[in-house]
């Protein structure tokens, strides 16, 4: 499988790099059989490069199905609501009190966040059984002060895949941000 995979970046670089026919000048007309000769070479560098990226598209989607079984898969994503409450600067996920992901948010990602967009914080695998998930919520809250916040779940791992999204929504009740875990169901 690695040799596979290093077959098929050594190609794609090798086509990345572009190919220039260059046809030295002719006197009458010549020039134009040399320029109909130079583009099926280049037709053919185009298709040899679909070819690549199709073939590498494909390693990548095999590689992540060897990777990442369906039977112990677990994806975890994140979602922001409205964000009025909470402007969100860090995550840590734990899974079993072990660290698995974490990331550093900008200003431009809590902005795609804030208009419905979904990151996916986490790809891996877990046995079958009983897991303990905490988010660890790290941000500007109400009143610009700092805000830390963690959120648990525990679930019941079996031989589907499983799929969480972690929320972060404002309660306009409580003024404040609240977490929360949600699975999706598939």
């Amino acid at each position: 499988m690695q040799a596979m995979i290093c077959a098929a970046t050594f190609l794609m670089l090798v086509l990345a790099v572009p190919v220039q026919a260059q046809a030295e000048p002719v006197e009458e007309g010549g020039g134009l059989a040399e320029q109909r000769s130079a583009s099926p070479l280049s037709d053919e560098i185009e298709n040899l490069k679909k070819a690549a990226l199709e073939l590498n598209r494909d390693l990548l989607i095999l590689e992540e199905e060897l990777l990442f079984p369906a039977n112990t898969q677990i994806t975890v994503f994140l979602s922001l609501d409205v964000g009025e409450f909470f402007r969100l600067d860090a995550v840590k996920l734990h899974i079993n009190d072990k660290l698995v992901a974490s990331h550093l948010y900008t200003p431009r990602q809590n902005d795609a966040l804030g208009r419905g967009g979904i990151q996916r914080l986490y790809i891996g695998n877990l046995k079958n059984g009983e897991h303990e998930l905490t988010a660890f919520f790290t941000g500007i809250g109400p009143d610009q002060r700092e805000y830390k916040r963690a959120a648990t779940v525990t679930i019941a791992k079996d031989d589907n895949p499983k799929m969480l999204e972690l929320r972060i929504q404002d309660s306009t009740a409580n003024m404040q941000p609240e977490f929360d875990f949600k699975e999706w169901q598939l």
